[in-house]
């Protein structure tokens, strides 16, 4: 999204894409397109930001544009997502890393993996692989209440309409890990183990979401856990990542197959979650023993 596919501070995006549009069978978009049959693919382009903190404010200019030089594999990334009326497929452009020679295996392991959405069945079934051992994750369609807008822009040949909402950011980011949710997690703890009887409610974190969907495009999907507008979703914005649909082919004349993925231990997305924290705390509490030995 945790991605929101990198999680880092909330910055201010400028991004700049060329977004000329090729369709197939949809040259004028007001053309009306036989519902069984309707099927498309979307090709997006993310971009990250990363906040360097007090570590990039001791560094020159020149230093911090080598470093995001560095990070251009983790920070900049295409996606696919392939959909007819009812499911959709959406993962990461695999010979695009392979051509770019990536071997990022740390970061390989909080990366999202193939999901699939069925916006009738309201299902969200995605495989994980985390430090080698597969999961299933299956779960329900994030819950998104948007706010629909008037304002309007166009993305290649489609009008398209703004909508909003505020996503708690774990919700976004479950497949994702960060240190400051393993001490979130160990406050957590040290307040039930206390006999103060009066326990405050944790402040949720939320992440603000700025989408933008054509109806010209009459499908519920979106990019990563986005869903549920009148409309494809072309563009969307969440904490310090922006998608943006480059290109789009609807009704090509091969056949799109969406198959849902099928291997790896059932798991829920709370369930996955919990697993990646005790992993991580036992990692710590090695490195740490390592240390004190």
């Amino acid at each position: 999204m945790k991605s929101i596919l990198l999680k880092s501070s909330i910055l201010v995006i400028s991004v700049l894409f060329s977004s000329s549009f090729k369709d197939k069978d949809l040259t004028d978009p007001q053309n009306k397109i036989g519902i069984q049959e309707f099927q498309g693919k979307a090709i997006y382009v993310s971009k990250s930001t990363m906040d360097l903190g007090r570590w990039g404010a001791r560094m020159s200019e020149e230093q911090k544009k080598q470093v995001q030089a560095r990070l251009k594999d983790r920070l900049e990334k295409e996606f696919i997502l392939s959909f007819n009326k009812e499911e959709s497929l959406f993962y990461e452009d695999e010979q695009l890393d392979a051509m770019s020679g990536a071997t990022d295996s740390w970061g390989k392991n909080f990366a999202p993996g193939k999901q699939y959405k069925n916006v009738k069945t309201n299902t969200q079934i995605q495989n994980q692989e985390f430090y080698g051992k597969q999961f299933l994750v299956k779960d329900k369609l994030q819950d998104i209440k948007w706010q629909l807008e008037k304002e309007t822009k166009q993305i290649g040949n489609y009008t398209c309409f703004k909508a909003t909402a505020s996503i708690p950011t774990s919700d976004l980011t479950w497949y994702d890990f960060s240190w400051s949710r393993l001490r979130s997690t160990n406050d957590e703890e040290t307040e039930n183990d206390s006999t103060n009887t009066t326990i405050e409610e944790p402040k949720v974190a939320m992440t603000e979401v700025e989408a933008w969907y054509s109806p010209q495009i009459p499908v519920g999907h979106g990019p990563s856990e986005y869903w549920g507008l009148p409309g494809l979703i072309l563009e969307v914005s969440a904490g310090n990542t922006t998608m943006l649909c480059t290109k789009l082919i609807l009704n090509p004349e091969e056949q799109i197959e969406i198959e849902a993925p099928d291997k790896g231990k059932e798991i829920t997305k709370a369930e996955y979650q919990e697993t990646i924290v005790s992993k991580m705390k036992e990692f710590r509490n090695n490195r740490m023993g390592r240390r004190r030995g």
